[in-house]
């Protein structure tokens, strides 16, 4: 633990001097959005209202308490409190992992991974709202198997922050389970959406102000334009709802392509549960996991951050000594450095589409594909494929059944 907690203080050092401008990071200045977008957000937010008028909203309505959130801290300026906060919510999920590593059946290697994962991101992890987030996420995560009701309290809350934390109950067992822990999700969800309804004009402004947007050029279907941009292709790379995209012909066409991708994803998900036939410990969090790869992997947007999630998803699964998403987990690591590298190091290049721009994107979006295949196919294998195997092993001659019951065996 001690050497864990040395690593911690000295990345987080790094980082705290990069997001102060101690240290200069190659390439834009990723605390912008923090200084400017955030805190121009707060002073509306403060005044009880939506931003109404600025389409770059486009978060649901409890991401507005990660915004307010450094009124806590009026002895600081606006950016620094929210540096602070940031930093506040890493140490919690790497305490949360540490924690977690020390009972029967963990280990302390979801910390390392933890803490390697957030510094090989850089300094964007504090200069974006998603470390909090995925404090909730984790939370969650490690709370699931022993307290369903809070694991779906949790969940539900974090979808109100930015979405994605709903794909955590992807896993949850069958039975009465998944019943307290959907319920609560969805009682979680519904109570604080009804309470920004009723307190704040325009909590569900959000839904509209998407329907415009292009592909982002870090995207796995922005590889397409990369490369036409130098077939003569007539678009442009443009900022627009707040991230830089592709805009132009055909744009409408590869993002919905994306979206057929999240339904087929989503699909297989759900294929997935009614086939599953075994668990294990870590089966709620290897399932989060893969889902949150699926997710972001289809995505019409992959914005740095995004591998946080994956990072935070990943490490609540190597705690558990059961799980087999090592080697994903590894490809996510190595593509959250290369992120690293292209935003924002050499996002110029990016934006150009030269070739190592292209390059960039081409490992970095390769490594995640490969992961999301590897992890379900691991997934699919230890739920699904071998304990058939098993039953009809032993039971020769015979047609094998599903199990039956409402135990954590059963399928999920």
């Amino acid at each position: 633990m001690a050497r864990i907690l040395t690593v911690w203080v000295l990345t987080r050092t790094v980082l705290l001097l990069c997001v102060f401008h101690v240290l200069t990071a190659p390439g834009p200045d990723v605390t912008s959005d923090v200084s400017v977008i955030y805190q121009g957000w707060y002073e509306v937010l403060r005044t009880g209202t939506f931003p109404l008028d600025d389409v770059t909203w486009q978060y649901p309505p409890a991401a507005a308490l990660t915004i307010l959130s450094p009124a806590l801290l009026p002895f600081l300026s606006y950016a620094t409190a929210f540096f602070v906060l940031c930093l506040l919510a890493d140490a919690a999920v790497c305490g949360l992992l540490l924690y977690a590593g020390r009972r029967p059946g963990k280990s302390p290697r979801g910390a390392w991974f933890w803490v390697v994962g957030v510094a090989l991101l850089g300094p964007i992890v504090y200069a974006r709202y998603d470390v909090l987030v995925t404090a909730v996420a984790v939370a969650a995560l490690l709370a699931g198997a022993r307290h369903p009701r809070a694991m779906g309290a949790l969940a539900g809350f974090g979808a109100l922050l930015k979405v994605w934390p709903v794909l955590l109950l992807v896993g949850t067992p069958r039975g009465r389970a998944t019943r307290r822990s959907w319920t609560a999700a969805a009682g979680t969800a519904v109570g604080v959406t009804l309470t920004f309804l009723v307190a704040m004009p325009g909590a569900l402004a959000f839904l509209t102000f998407q329907r415009d947007r292009g592909t982002e050029v870090e995207s796995l279907g922005a590889l397409v334009f990369h490369l036409a941009r130098h077939l003569g292709w007539q678009g442009e790379v443009r900022l627009n709802y707040g991230s830089v995209e592709f805009l132009g012909p055909y744009v409408p066409l590869v993002s919905t392509v994306a979206q057929v991708l999240s339904a087929a994803a989503f699909g297989w998900l759900l294929v997935w549960r009614l086939r599953a036939r075994a668990r294990s410990a870590s089966t709620l969090a290897d399932a989060a996991f893969v889902a949150v790869l699926l997710f972001t992997t289809t995505s019409r947007v992959i914005s740095p951050q995004y591998l946080l999630w994956l990072v935070g998803a990943a490490a609540v699964c190597l705690a558990f000594r059961t799980s087999r998403m090592e080697r994903p987990a590894r490809l996510v690591l190595v593509a959250t450095f290369v992120t690293f590298l292209e935003f924002p190091v050499w996002f110029s290049h990016v934006v150009a589409s030269d070739p190592l721009g292209i390059a960039l994107l081409l490992v970095r979006n390769g490594l995640l594909v490969a992961a999301t295949l590897l992890g379900c196919r691991a997934l699919w294998r230890q739920t699904v494929s071998e304990p058939r195997a098993e039953e009809r092993r032993s039971m020769p001659g015979q047609v094998s059944r599903a199990p039956s019951g409402d135990t954590y065996a059963s399928a999920p």
